[in-house]
């Protein structure tokens, strides 16, 4: 460390200026007052206040060996004689001035500085104040019996007189003010003190940036990894390089830190620093940053910048693929095929597979990214996957170990016979069948109700009667694989005439109404519907065995008389279903009447017309609800009307026998009846009507859900 400069923290020198000549005064007999400049060190030979001094004034004149002395007797002795005289006369100064008083204080603040230690009792009221720059003292302000005046120049505007008239103060202090004050006392007697002023500024938050293009492993020399910049700063901070919390030092040939500094117009300085590195595969997730350590008047103080990372290049060393999901793949999944390597940029990737059955090579067509993407999967895509990893740098080819893909299905699931018929009484075998890559197991379910009849390939029908005919499910599952399933839906016919639900029924009409008339029939072969009289008639398949009529007739005399005569026939037979036709004036009682739709059946066979209110809930509107809420049962049962046997349902609820599934029109079969928090609902499967019941004597039905209101059955006031 070079004398004239101070050290605020281990390792770090600040800059000082050179100590400036030091003005003293020589005391002469006419009390005349002269400046002598004295440069730093100072080297006298002959100091009559240094023991030394002394010693090699003796060992020159006195102790000189006799005949080595090249000066001559009188030469010492006049020399003698002159400091004798000197040290006789007091001259003022000769000894070395003490250290000058460090005043501390930080850019933009007041420096307050004092003429001397402040326990000083001196005569104050006539001071001079000089700014020592380059060695040369320059008068900046006068104290004349207690009143300053400031001298014209750089501090004309800045200094002002405090306190008792001992302390000057400097405002709006600069780095440019950093310099040795001095100030004189004349009275009673010359003396002067020295003040140091030390300016202090903290830089900036640092702000750090790093090299976008990335460094390479194979570099051979250092590569630049960030800059750091701290800017206006005073006096030059120091900068330290961080590598994942741990500091850099400079390394030959590995680690650099090239750092340079520039002085601003204002006197503050800007730090640029570069830290150049070698960089391993390890670095790759290293995080650097720059810290700036300075010194205030309260102490030493740092900052820190951001944290950056480098891209770092590096040549891959394993190929290896990844398939997603993981687990068991089947057909209709969306599955990724990815090739991955731990280099950096990857290489150039390359995706073969090998047919399983064939041993056959090919190239799959990949992304940009390596990735082979199968959407959705099949079968076809199942065998062995390998990568291929080219490095366009190194020329190098790396191999991924070969991975085996199997795409699982279950398809082609068959029933024998394919269509399935047999006659009442006799027996019927059905056999279930699939294809797949995993062991199968199979199930047999009941269409219609979801019942599982057998376990295993083949259903065996005995004793077939003409409720066995409809829908059977084959389940063919693969049980190592879950989820993985196919079925195959078969419908058994039974040869038989047509069926009717009911073979007569007699329905309340009014004369000249337009009546709705339907009938449902049901038999192998499909039967044919025809009616007795003439109207518009249409048909509507229910199923592979069974047709609904629907019939607009409008009421006549002779119609009442002869009734409707709905007819179905097959191959094997015909069957009927016989209408009895009333009109409502020969009723006794005078109930308000309602009119059935073409919705309203009976087993099978639907009527319409004018009939009283409580034939129409049980005949009508029941048929297709089979549970009748309680409340309304009651009230019809208080009325005198009477229902068959009811069947008791699981929770006790009477309810009418449950009917064949209704027409298309109705989408769903009726389950039931629930009351929850509200009125009484009835439950039609997915397809849930709402129903109001406004009293126990009248009922309204409005559309709910998809179902058409003009298809349900309705009750007016």
């Amino acid at each position: 460390m070079s004398k004239g400069a101070e050290t605020d923290s281990p390792g770090r020198e600040l800059p000082r200026p050179v100590n400036p000549a030091t003005p003293s005064f020589v005391q002469s007999s006419t009390d005349l007052r002269a400046w002598v400049q004295r440069d730093s060190p100072r080297h006298r030979l002959h100091s009559p206040h240094s023991a030394g001094g002394r010693a090699r004034t003796s060992a020159l004149c006195v102790g000189a060996p006799r005949g080595s002395m090249r000066l001559p007797r009188l030469l010492c002795a006049f020399l003698l004689a002159a400091c004798c005289c000197r040290r006789a006369r007091g001259v003022l100064g000769e000894a070395e001035p003490p250290e000058p008083e460090l005043v501390e204080v930080e850019v933009g603040s007041t420096a307050l500085l004092q003429c001397g230690p402040s326990h000083s009792q001196g005569n104050f009221s006539h001071v001079d104040w000089f700014s020592v720059h380059k060695e040369k003292p320059t008068l900046i302000f006068r104290v004349r019996q207690g009143h300053g005046q400031s001298e014209p120049g750089e501090y004309q505007h800045r200094l002002s007189l405090q306190e008792t008239g001992s302390t000057l103060a400097l405002t709006h202090v600069t780095p440019h003010d950093e310099r040795v004050f001095l100030c004189q006392c004349k009275r009673p007697r010359p003396q002067e003190h020295r003040l140091q002023l030390r300016v202090y500024k903290a830089p900036e938050e640092p702000s750090i940036q790093a090299n976008a293009l990335g460094i390479s492993v194979n570099s051979r020399e250092p590569e630049e990894v960030a800059t750091c910049v701290g800017r206006n700063g005073y006096p030059v901070p120091q900068v330290i390089w961080y590598k994942n919390g741990r500091p850099l030092k400079e390394q030959k040939n590995r680690v650099h830190i090239q750092t340079s500094q520039t002085a601003e117009s204002s006197g503050l300085y800007t730090l640029r620093s570069v830290l150049k590195a070698q960089l391993r595969k390890e670095d790759r997730d290293a995080r650097f940053y720059c810290e700036l350590s300075y010194r205030l008047p309260s102490g030493s103080h740092m900052k820190e910048s951001r944290e950056v990372t480098v891209p770092v290049f590096y040549p891959a060393e394993r190929v290896w693929l990844e398939v997603k999901p993981a687990g068991p793949l089947t057909e209709g999944d969306r599955v990724e095929i990815r090739c991955l390597a731990d280099g950096n940029p990857p290489p150039h990737f390359s995706l073969s597979k090998q047919d399983p059955s064939t041993r056959e090579t090919v190239e799959e067509t990949t992304n940009d990214d390596g990735v082979l993407v199968l959407a959705p999967a099949r079968r076809e895509h199942s065998g062995r996957y390998q990568c291929q990893g080219l490095d366009l740098e190194s020329t190098a080819s790396l191999l991924s170990a070969p991975q085996e893909l199997r795409v699982d299905y279950v398809s082609d699931v068959w029933v024998r016979p394919a269509a399935p018929e047999a006659h009442e009484g006799s027996n019927l075998t059905l056999t279930c069948g699939a294809e797949s890559s995993q062991a199968l197991e199979f199930q047999w379910l009941r269409e219609k109700t979801g019942r599982v009849l057998a376990q295993g390939p083949v259903l065996e029908l005995h004793d077939l009667n003409r409720e066995a005919g409809g829908g059977y499910r084959c389940v063919a599952s693969a049980p190592r694989v879950p989820g993985l399933n196919a079925t195959r839906l078969v419908s058994v016919a039974v040869f038989g005439p047509p069926w009717m639900a009911l073979k007569e029924r007699k329905v309340w009409v009014r004369e000249n109404a337009l009546l709705n008339l339907t009938c449902e029939a049901s038999g192998h072969p499909r039967p044919a519907i025809s009616w007795s009289m003439g109207g518009r008639a249409s048909e509507h398949d229910q199923g592979p065995q069974s047709v609904l009529s629907l019939l607009s007739v409008r009421v006549t005399p002779e119609l009442v008389e002869t009734g409707a005569e709905c007819v179905a026939s097959n191959a094997l037979g015909r069957n009927t279903t016989l209408i009895l036709l009333e009109l409502a004036s020969n009723r006794s009682t005078g109930l308000s009447t309602a009119t059935v739709g073409p919705h309203v059946r009976a087993n099978g066979t639907t009527t319409g017309g004018e009939i009283r209110r409580t034939e129409a809930l049980a005949w009508s509107c029941t048929p297709s609800c089979p549970f009748l809420p309680p409340p309304l049962l009651a009230q019809l049962q208080h009325s005198g009307w009477s229902p068959k046997p009811l069947p008791r349902t699981t929770e006790g609820t009477p309810s009418l026998p449950p009917l064949p599934p209704p027409a298309p029109i109705l989408q769903g079969q009726w389950t039931g009846w629930d009351q929850g928090a509200g009125p009484w609902r009835p439950l039609l499967g997915d397809h849930t009507p709402c129903v109001e019941w406004h009293s126990l004597q009248a009922a309204s039905v409005r559309e709910g859900g998809r179902v058409p209101s003009e298809h349900l059955c309705s009750v007016m006031d």
